[in-house]
């Protein structure tokens, strides 16, 4: 039976949206939440919050997401508080209207929402295995269903740049990343899952200079229609804690269900490939 009450547990991208509705729910259950934080003001904020409501103080790291420096310095620093890890939940996304690189080099949002999952994850792996029996949870979308497979001649989106199909790549590479690792660590008590969270109204995207007139049709649909970061965040709560899981392994999950997904979701071919070309951006490996 897994008692998420006393767990450690780890969130990227957790001072707004569903991460925060994740990270005041989990600790209201009694787990001990850290977290990586861009933004010092925010990550206080969030300490105060939580040390409110459970009187235990999070361990905040800052760190950049889209910086595979900071992402190695994040990952060292967690390790240093010399504490297991019991849950991983890669959380921090973007969406940006138009182009971006990073420090890297890189294109931003395949770096924050998919390099960033992977260097993370395995830069701690050896931590989670540790920790066992324990968690990853990745939180993807069902925007990968705006593309039908990695386009592994412009991962980096220099041929063409269009935003949703950008973003959808992202978040296609999140269910391959998570089948392919469910695969390696299928005997190291170590369980890994994703989810949908649903439309949900949050910050993403926000910081960007979407066209005006998109912003205009989006902003009432958003207000209509997106579900609360609480309500985006049931399924990462219940993949975190729930024992109902403690078995499941590979799987996308939306409304707590798993749920199918593409059949380029699926491709194990492509899973291994963006595996690979992930280690090699990176220079981080198993």
């Amino acid at each position: 039976m897994f008692d998420i009450k006393g767990k450690n547990v780890l969130i990227t991208g957790a001072t707004s949206g569903i991460g925060r509705a994740a990270a005041l729910s989990l600790s209201n259950m009694g787990a001990n939440i850290s977290f990586i934080a861009r933004n010092s003001e925010k990550a206080d904020k969030l300490c105060k919050e939580i040390f409110d409501n459970t009187d235990k103080r999070p361990n905040s790291i800052i760190a950049d997401m889209s910086s595979q420096e900071d992402i190695k310095k994040a990952a060292h620093e967690y390790i240093q508080l010399g504490i297991p890890l019991h849950v991983l939940l890669n959380n921090a996304g973007i969406m940006n209207s138009s182009r971006r690189e990073t420090v890297d080099g890189f294109e931003e949002i395949f770096a924050v929402n998919h390099l960033a999952y992977y260097s993370l994850t395995v830069l701690l792996l050896d931590k989670i295995k540790e920790s066992a029996s324990s968690r990853i949870v990745n939180v993807s979308s069902g925007a990968h269903k705006f593309v039908k497979n990695m386009d592994f001649d412009d991962l980096q989106s220099e041929k063409t740049y269009k935003p949703f199909k950008v973003y959808g790549y992202s978040k296609l590479a999140n269910i391959l990343f998570t089948k392919k690792l469910a695969s390696l660590l299928k005997n190291d008590s170590v369980t890994v899952n994703c989810l949908h969270p649903g439309f949900v109204s949050t910050s993403l995207g926000q910081q960007n200079d979407f066209p005006i007139l998109l912003k205009i049709l989006i902003t009432p649909l958003a207000k209509l229609f997106a579900r609360s970061g609480d309500k985006g965040a049931e399924s990462s709560i219940y993949l975190c804690s729930s024992s109902e899981v403690s078995e499941t392994t590979g799987e996308y999950f939306f409304n707590c269900k798993v749920e199918k997904t593409t059949q380029g979701a699926r491709n194990e071919d492509d899973a291994d490939r963006l595996w690979n070309v992930s280690s090699q951006l990176t220079g981080i490996s198993l």
